[in-house]
């Protein structure tokens, strides 16, 4: 689900940051691409917004958590809308579907290996690869021999 665009502009403004013309017609934008899209798209659906301010307002969304990069399985790049808090995704090589999902037995794993390396996680990045239910179903259904 897309927050609204006052949705957003309030998260920005909770975080200490202005919202400026450029800011909100990136906002649109992004409403308008969709689910998911890459830095280029978001700077061609916004013409008059240069690409450096494309590029510092991913970042500034990106760290404000309300906007998540999706690396695809062709290790495309690409960005999307969150509707916030650390999750994770699930990526559909047929139809490059992305689903968002939390697993709280992941975060106990990272705990878990942490204590056992001593290694200080920062952050991570889990994506999953593979097909979504209705992708799965329609080429299952494509196997079935007719007769």
């Amino acid at each position: 689900m897309l927050l609204s665009l006052d949705a957003l502009e309030r998260r920005i403004v909770v975080s200490g940051h202005r919202i400026t013309a450029p800011r909100r017609t990136l906002l649109d934008s992004m409403q308008q691409l969709g689910d998911h899209f890459t830095a280029e798209q978001l700077a061609a659906a916004a013409p008059g917004v240069g690409r450096a301010t494309v590029f510092r307002t991913l970042r500034l969304l990106q760290e404000i958590g309300t906007v998540c990069q999706v690396i695809l399985d062709d290790r495309t790049l690409e960005y999307r809308l969150a509707s916030g808090g650390h999750h994770h995704h699930a990526v559909c090589s047929e139809c490059g579907s992305v689903d968002d999902f939390e697993n709280a037995d992941i975060e106990v794993l990272l705990h878990a290996l942490a204590s056992l390396t001593g290694f200080t996680i920062e952050t991570h990045r889990l994506e999953l690869y593979g097909r979504c239910a209705p992708c799965t179903a329609r080429l299952a259904g494509a196997e079935l021999p007719i007769g």
